[in-house]
Parts: structure tokens; C-alpha cells; sequence
């Protein structure tokens, strides 16, 4: 989209745009966009909630008031979880991980049991659905997580097909939270959007490494990486959450 609004502009078509990865609206520089932190595949949030899809079509639109770009602003609100949220929904056959508390030096370890046991869930949601949204990274789910994992150490990888750090590992990050959103939607329970979504920052080891790599990336000498860290990594609603418990704890 970024690309077809450069050609649009050049025909006189003011253009305004949705950005859900912001690092690839960043190298692409559109004229308009506006970053929201939602979940892949809802540009305007939650559904049920026309309030606040105003809201971010409201934002949208004020970009026009720009005459010229590149223009990247930042949605200032996480989605609501929805009406369609409080009809409480259990797993019917969770995906079950070991509680005991895993060292964060093994977290690479942890991460790579987790992806085999949902391996055989990830499978029967490919055969379901046929197709799937893993595979931006073009490493595999393993290459994925080892290029995830590097960042824990002090040896992260390299970047690959010629991307910056930051757009490769959010790419491999991309994978891997795609993997474990498809494999556990796979279980019997007819799972809401937000029951995933918090199972995953809850109950994974995948959210401790997330967690742990955007502290790498705060850190980091490389400016790539600090949008990731600030924004596109964890969900705000999530640093919210861990913020509020450390503070009552």
C-alpha cells in the first residue's frame, strides 16, 4: 500500500493509510500513515466497538490536514478487548506448559520445547485452513526462534536478505507469535481473539523471551532496534498489566 500511494500522489490522489507493521511503513515512507497497535488482521481494533473504530478513523483522516509526507503517526490507544470478550470462553483442551519457573539464561531451551509441543496443533491448524501466516522471516519456525533466542545473549545474529536488525528480527518475532496464535486456535473451545492473546502473554515462555528482547533492544546501539522495543514488541496493555503487578507486588 505504501508503494501504491507514492504512484497515487504522483496523480494528484491525496493518500492516507492503516500501518500494522510499523517498520515496514517506516522504510517504505508513504505519504500518510497512521501505526496502530492492534492485532494483525484488525486495522480498526476491536469489533463491536464503533466508538472507538471512529476514534482511529478520525486520526486517519486527520493526516490529510498534512500537504506533505512521508507522515508516520503513532495511534496513541490499544484496541478494547470487545463486547464479544465477556461471554467468559475456557479451553476446552488446553495446550498445557510446565509451570516450573525456568531460568532466563534457558529461556532459548524453553522456547524451543514450546514450539514442539505445539507442533502437532500448529499442523492441524495448516490442514484446516490451508495456508498460514508464518513465514515473513523465510527462516522456518526454528530459524525463527534461534534468530529470536540470539538476542538474549550478548552474540545476536545477523540480519539477513539485506534488512535491518530491527526489521529482521520483527519478522522472526512475527513468525513466531503467528505460530503459537494459529497452533492454540487450533484447540477445541471456539477461542475469542482476546482469550489467545492473553493465554500468549500470560502463559508462554515466547512472551518472556519478547520481554527479555525488548530490554535488549532499549539498550541497543542500533537504531533499528529501538522502535521495536518501544512499541512494536509487547503490546502496551501488556507492559501496563506487568507494570501494575510489579507496583502491587
Amino acid at each position: 500500500m505504501g508503494a501504491l500511494g507514492h504512484f497515487l500522489e504522483r496523480e494528484g490522489i491525496a493518500t492516507s493509510q492503516i500501518s500494522l507493521i510499523r517498520e515496514q511503513t517506516a522504510a517504505l515512507k508513504p505519504p500518510r500513515a497512521l501505526w496502530v497497535p492492534f492485532m494483525l488482521g484488525r486495522p480498526f481494533g476491536a469489533p463491536d466497538e464503533p466508538d472507538f473504530q471512529r476514534r482511529v478513523l478520525h486520526a486517519l483522516l486527520m493526516l490529510f490536514e498534512r500537504p506533505t509526507g512521508p507522515v508516520l503517526e503513532d495511534f496513541p490507544e490499544d484496541a478494547p478487548e470487545g463486547a464479544s470478550h465477556e461471554a467468559e470462553t475456557t479451553f476446552a483442551c488446553p495446550v498445557s506448559f510446565a509451570k516450573a519457573a525456568v531460568d532466563d539464561g534457558k529461556l532459548d531451551a524453553a522456547l524451543k520445547r514450546e514450539i514442539a509441543q505445539l507442533a502437532p496443533w500448529y499442523d492441524l491448524a495448516k490442514k484446516r485452513r490451508r495456508r498460514s501466516t508464518v513465514g515473513i522471516s523465510g527462516l522456518g519456525i526454528e530459524g525463527a526462534a534461534s534468530h529470536a533466542a540470539s538476542y538474549l545473549d550478548s552474540t545476536p545474529a545477523a540480519p539477513y536478505a539485506g534488512l535491518s536488525a530491527g526489521v529482521a528480527l520483527k519478522r522472526a518475532c512475527d513468525d513466531l507469535k503467528a505460530y503459537y496464535y494459529e497452533a492454540v486456535a487450533a484447540q477445541p473451545g471456539n477461542l475469542k481473539a482476546g482469550d489467545i492473546e492473553h493465554w500468549f502473554w500470560h502463559e508462554t515462555t515466547a512472551a518472556r523471551v519478547f520481554l527479555a528482547i525488548q530490554q535488549v533492544c532499549l539498550n541497543s546501539p542500533d537504531k533499528s532496534l529501538l522502535p521495536l522495543g518501544r512499541i512494536s514488541l509487547v503490546p502496551r496493555s501488556v507492559q501496563h498489566a506487568l507494570t501494575e503487578a510489579k507496583r502491587q507486588s
